[in-house]
């Protein structure tokens, strides 16, 4: 299939629970990813990362997987969990094949739509240096960047944003 074809897709995003096989498969995936792009930082630190950036499955609100194409292919991942007064955005993971044909902006779509259905005023989200596209979609998407917030305060290379949504 070629790119043009991949960005004709039909995206479906379905809300999932956190158990899900696909979710299960895409969180693997992206940590695999991540384990590769910070492997230096993980390698001189081992207690690089802070607690608290795990995510229990008690404290996820939503989880949406991103289905694609006639194939029916689970391709993207997202995940919202409450901190504090805020509901913070995690786990949004799109597969390598399928970035840049708009699962990520339909990730992004439907967890801003179940954040707002969980009357939040506004979504968080922590993501990383190494991670450009990621940040690059972000700001398009109508998020700013605010300081470092707990627990990524002391991971190098965090990057910290917010979106209001009223």
């Amino acid at each position: 299939m070629t790119a043009s074809a991949e960005r004709t897709d039909v995206i479906e995003v379905r809300t999932v629970g956190w158990d899900d096989e696909a979710a299960v498969a895409l969180r693997g995936a992206m940590t695999e990813e991540m384990s590769v792009r910070y492997a230096d930082r993980l390698a001189e630190r081992p207690d690089y990362l802070p607690r608290g950036m795990s995510v229990e499955s008690e404290t996820v609100l939503y989880t949406g997987v991103a289905y694609a194409g006639a194939e029916d292919l689970p391709v993207g991942h997202v995940a919202l969990r409450r901190l504090g007064a805020d509901v913070e955005l995690k786990r949004m993971f799109v597969a390598a094949s399928r970035r840049g044909t708009g699962v990520a902006r339909a990730l992004l779509a439907a967890a801003e739509d179940a954040a707002r259905a969980l009357g939040a005023s506004r979504i968080i989200l922590q993501t990383g240096d190494r991670q450009p596209d990621a940040v690059r979609l972000y700001e398009r998407e109508g998020y700013t960047a605010i300081p470092l917030f707990p627990p990524y305060e002391r991971l190098a290379g965090s990057r910290c944003f917010e979106k209001s949504l009223s």
